[in-house]
């Protein structure tokens, strides 16, 4: 293992040949700020709200895309980092709705988070803004664009299962947003429901549509519980608010790890106080269907009551 030093604020940092700076900074506990870096993802370098100053190269670089040299040295909080991720963030908030008061994300957005830190109250620039309706249609997932920062995670997360792929980059310039193939509706798409998207989104425009409205953020603890529906082992959360689990959702995918809408049904209807009826896609329409058709266990069940009839 070959090993690179370098300096990070000041530090001196070793790392392992190939490591990102983002990651080295990890390493030696500085934090920089990132919007489309995802530790389950390949990173793309997309939203430049990671950049970092690096003396001797002639502009600011994404530091989730550069690897470390020997004898870098490396500033994540210059004035002109700084400066820079001011701008991104006002660019972000010129087409981005400032209704974090009435938002399910508000207390979790990282969007929230950073124009905190960088003191960005809202943008300078004026102009027109996106007006896309939001879709609810999904039994399970609200989609609203209009809050969409284009980071492309949910794009990445979804291509990372084998055939889904359900959703992409569509359009171009100010149009550009993510969409289903013909930028259909949720629910008219291949999307099957797996919430690997939510986990991923950093704002508020992939929302759990049965925790609507349900709960603040400070008001909800979440206690981590293990699916065993099948081999995966895939994570999901237990939202408590007081003493009543209010919903179940799912966390980082990880490598290898699909997440499945029966997976998270299995969990709500195990751990939830009032688990809503399960709904899944009949001739390309969502229908209320059984709990036993849910988590396919209709076949079971016949086999047991075919024995008992014996």
């Amino acid at each position: 293992m070959v090993l690179v030093k370098l300096t990070i604020n000041g530090k001196e940092v070793e790392v392992q040949e190939g490591t990102s700076i983002l990651k080295a900074a990890e390493q030696a506990g500085v934090d920089i700020p990132r919007l489309c870096y995802d530790d389950s993802l390949e990173p793309v370098g997309a939203c430049r709200l990671c950049i970092v100053e690096v003396k001797g190269a002639r502009n600011l670089v994404p530091s989730c895309v550069t690897a470390v040299s020997p004898g870098m040295v490396v500033e994540t909080e210059s004035p002109k980092v700084i400066k820079s991720r001011r701008m991104t963030l006002d660019l972000l908030l010129s087409n981005h709705p400032l209704e974090c008061l009435t938002c399910d994300k508000n207390g979790d957005c990282r969007l929230q988070d950073y124009a905190y830190l960088y003191d960005v109250k809202h943008s300078s620039f004026e102009g027109e803004k996106n007006n896309y309706t939001i879709d609810d249609s999904n039994p399970y997932i609200i989609r609203d664009m209009n809050k969409c920062i284009l980071c492309g995670k949910c794009v990445r997360t979804c291509a990372q299962v084998k055939e889904r792929q359900v959703i992409n980059f569509a359009n171009r310039g100010f149009n550009t947003k993510i969409a289903p193939a013909m930028d259909t509706l949720l629910a008219e798409s291949a999307c099957v429901s797996c919430a690997r998207c939510l986990v991923v989104c950093p704002v508020g425009a992939l929302t759990y549509k049965n925790l609507a409205g349900k709960g603040r953020t400070y008001e909800i603890k979440k206690e981590q519980v293990t699916c065993f529906f099948c081999d995966a082992g895939c994570q999901f959360d237990l939202n408590y608010k007081g003493d009543n689990v209010i919903g179940v959702t799912a966390r980082a995918p990880g490598e290898g790890r699909p997440l499945c809408l029966k997976g998270r049904l299995g969990m709500e209807l195990l751990y939830s106080d009032h688990p809503q009826p399960p709904m899944l896609k009949k001739d390309d329409k969502f229908v209320e269907v059984s709990w036993a058709e849910a988590l396919g266990l209709e076949s079971v069940l016949d086999k047991l009551m075919e024995q008992e009839k014996k």
